[in-house]
């Protein structure tokens, strides 16, 4: 090896020393080809200045400035291949905080200052998205996919582009088998509280097995036993601790891990306080804390020591931070905390420059494209509540109000019912599938930006194949609603008509799907879309020409009558209907009518119906044209949100 591997194995424990050689020469299948030593210099990261609000009056009116809150102080550390690395402190003692910051994570309105390395080579966030892989504490899944479904997905957007298939199937296996998931391979991997799928323990190994497809050299895990029992938490450390040996950098953040855990570790990190207490075997921190009047008691677990040593107890936080900063400033001046800080001023030395980084994303765009169409695809098609659940819902609506509105005759009557009939077409459309993107649509949000960011698949290829894959159902459902209704209630027999009317209830849906798209991205979760969509909704249902006449509206609010796609749609639908009727019946006049009373106005054409809502008859290719130009455009400025999206977390 070359003097900066010879550098890195000198700071190995002495059972570690030959991992890196075995894993670079390993012929095996999940060895790694790269020994990455990835360390840290004076991260700092603080809150910026801001000011108190006020409560209750309790503030002065001049409201005072506060100074930023430190959550990191010149944080410097370093993680080398074959270890398994464990950042341990209590509440509120930065380790979080440090692992978002060591992978670029979860800062906004934070700022940050220090340096990452891998090897000699500062990393920027696309550089280390390309050579590591992070695994979230939240498991973040399509619950409808197999775990194979899953791993085939990941395997095609994730490997390198000139990979063929038969190898990709190949390492699908071996990653199946590395991480135990054979068993469960064509499981469904299930959504809590809904869908029976997988274990927690097989969860978390499947986050696990997604992120080696690409066998990473550098793996950070948040919280990898969160929610789980002793065994399966024993189980996936288990697992972290067999891909260190393959010579992978392995770092984690943990939370009271059991005596058995803390022993698997080759090294753990301490924080307190925002500082380091402590970076370096476990058996060396024995030493480290006895020396610093803080032995560890026998058998007691070294973890829940460790960490009650060095938390802020309510009542007596001045002792503490002075205890904490004692024991801090010790591990600085220690022999391993000099060894460590030696080994950084080494590495800062010999920094190269930055080589040109290449594209974060391993899949062409039209492989991007097919797979994202082909997951999509399968979740419409498996998800009862998006599937089974629209489907029945417009049946059974479409016989409801059929049934309400039954073989209405051309008459006064007839005229008001089947009008109304003709607008909950345009209800009934708007709610069900605007509410049901919503839901959807925001679900997988975190799931997009998660993927987005680790490299997977770029937005337009996500946008555009949900797009595709949805399309079906979206023309599929409001076709059985009309197709049920429209002769149930007898609305105009022609041919041409009944056509014209279908394309009409579908140019509805894409506005409404497209309004859905749009407002779940610009909301920052379902309730709040579920918030936002009806306020916006009552005065497009308003200025829709049913419950108010367009010619009595206000001057300074009639252009939001120009945004309706109510308005254009029951235009459009009366227009149909309407036009060219030249007959409709008038009661006839009673014999004990006085000649004193006004006799009520009596409609005998179509073209008189057209006019009483304000609307002309020769405006029904304008219509449609408006519902295809307000469809485009709303999912032009939901993909355009959906991208800032991803910018606005990228900075």
């Amino acid at each position: 090896m070359d003097e900066d591997s010879e550098a890195q194995v000198k700071f190995l424990p002495s059972d570690n020393k030959p991992i890196i050689k075995r894993a670079v020469q390993s012929c095996s299948p999940l060895g790694v080809k790269e020994a990455i030593t990835f360390s840290w210099k004076d991260l700092c990261v603080s809150t910026p200045p801001g000011k108190a609000r006020r409560c209750c009056g309790l503030l002065p009116s001049k409201q005072p400035v506060l100074p930023p809150k430190q959550i990191l102080q010149n944080v410097s550390g370093v993680a080398r291949p074959g270890q398994l690395l464990a950042i341990m402190g209590a509440s509120g003692s930065g380790k979080s905080t440090l692992l978002n910051t060591l992978t670029f994570r979860n800062l906004a309105g934070l700022q940050v200052s220090g340096s990452r390395i891998c090897n000699k080579q500062l990393v920027t966030p696309d550089s280390l998205t390309s050579l590591s892989a992070y695994v979230q504490q939240d498991d973040l899944f399509i619950g409808t996919l197999t775990v194979r479904e899953h791993l085939t997905f990941q395997a095609l957007v994730r490997m390198d582009r000139d990979i063929v298939p038969d190898e990709r199937i190949k390492r699908i296996e071996q990653v199946v088998n590395e991480m135990g998931l054979s068993g469960a391979v064509d499981t469904i991997i299930g959504v809590q509280g809904r869908i029976k799928g997988i274990s927690g323990g097989e969860s978390k190994r499947l986050a696990l097995a997604s992120e080696l497809l690409t066998n990473p050299s550098l793996l950070f895990c948040d919280e990898p036993t969160s929610g789980l029992d002793s065994f399966m938490a024993t189980s996936v450390v288990e697992g972290l601790k067999k891909l260190a040996r393959e010579g992978r950098t392995v770092v984690c953040t943990i939370h009271q891990p059991s005596s058995h855990i803390f022993s698997m570790f080759d090294s753990i990190l301490l924080m307190a306080e925002g500082k380091t207490a402590w970076l370096g075997s476990p058996d060396d921190a024995y030493n480290f804390f006895s020396t610093c009047g803080h032995p560890c008691p026998d058998r007691y677990n070294p973890a829940d020591h460790f960490i009650q040593v060095l938390a802020v107890v309510p009542g007596m936080e001045e002792s503490c931070r002075e205890n904490i900063g004692i024991i801090c400033q010790s591990y600085q001046q220690s022999s391993q905390g000099q060894e460590v800080s030696g080994f950084i001023q080494q590495i800062n030395t010999k920094l190269e420059p930055q080589t040109r980084i290449r594209s974060p994303y391993k899949a062409s765009w039209w492989t991007q494209f097919k797979a994202l169409t082909w997951r999509s695809w399968l979740s419409v098609i498996k998800e009862p509540m998006i599937l089974k659940a629209r489907v029945a819902q417009n049946i059974m609506m479409g016989l409801i109000l059929g049934a309400v509105y039954f073989g209405q005759e051309m008459d006064q009557a007839g005229v008001m019912n089947i009008n109304g009939a003709l607008f909950l077409f345009i209800i009934h459309m708007t709610f069900t599938n605007m509410f049901g993107v919503v839901n959807v649509f925001c679900q997988e949000l975190p799931i997009f930006l998660r993927d987005h960011f680790n490299g997977m698949y770029r937005t337009d290829t996500y946008f555009l194949a949900k797009q595709l894959a949805e399309l079906p159902l979206f023309l599929l459902t409001p076709l059985l609603f009309v197709v049920i209704m429209y002769f149930m209630v007898g609305l105009n027999a022609q041919a041409d008509k009944f056509f014209i009317c279908c394309g009409i209830v579908e140019l509805v849906v894409q506005v409404v799907v497209s309004f859905g798209y749009f407002i779940s991205c610009i909301a920052s979760g379902v309730q709040m879309a579920l918030g936002i969509a009806p306020a916006i909704l009552i005065p497009l249902v308003l200025f829709g020409g049913f419950f108010l006449n367009n010619a009595t509206v206000p001057a300074w609010l009639g252009w939001i009558k120009w945004l309706s796609w109510f308005k254009y749609s029951n235009s459009a639908l009366l227009i149909n209907q309407w036009s060219g009727v030249e007959k409709i019946s008038c009661p006839s006049t009673p014999s004990n009518h006085s000649s004193h009373d006004i006799p009520p106005p009596c409609i005998t054409t179509g073209e008189q119906v057209i006019r009483q809502y304000s609307f002309q008859d020769d405006t029904l290719w304008f219509n449609i044209v408006m519902l295809a130009v307000l469809a485009v455009t709303l999912r032009i400025l939901a993909f355009i949100a959906l991208l800032a999206k991803t910018y606005r977390k990228k900075n």
